[in-house]
C-alpha cells in the first residue's frame, strides 16, 4: 500500500454525485459498496474509491487516523 495514496484519501474530495465535495475517506461504506457492485470509475478517482472500499470493507479505517490528526481533521464519524 502506497503511503501517498493513503494521504490522498484524506485530501481528495469526491468530484461528483450524491457526495460531491466530501473527502474520499469520509464517504459512507454503503456508497463505496455500491461502486464495488456497479464498477469503479476509470482513472485516479476510481483507484482511490477502490482503495477506500478495501479499507472500509476490512474495517481498517483506523489506519487513516494518524494522517487525519496530522492534517488537523476530526476522526471519521461512524455511520448510524
Amino acid at each position: 500500500m502506497d503511503a501517498a495514496q493513503l494521504q490522498r484519501l484524506i485530501t481528495v474530495r469526491m468530484p461528483y454525485g450524491k457526495y460531491q465535495g466530501r473527502l474520499i475517506a469520509d464517504l459512507p461504506g454503503s456508497y463505496l459498496h455500491w461502486f464495488a457492485r456497479q464498477g469503479f470509475p476509470h482513472g485516479d478517482i476510481g483507484r482511490l474509491l477502490a482503495l477506500m472500499y478495501e479499507i472500509d470493507h476490512n474495517a481498517l479505517s483506523d489506519l487513516l487516523q494518524p494522517l487525519r490528526a496530522g492534517a488537523g481533521l476530526p476522526p471519521r464519524a461512524q455511520e448510524p
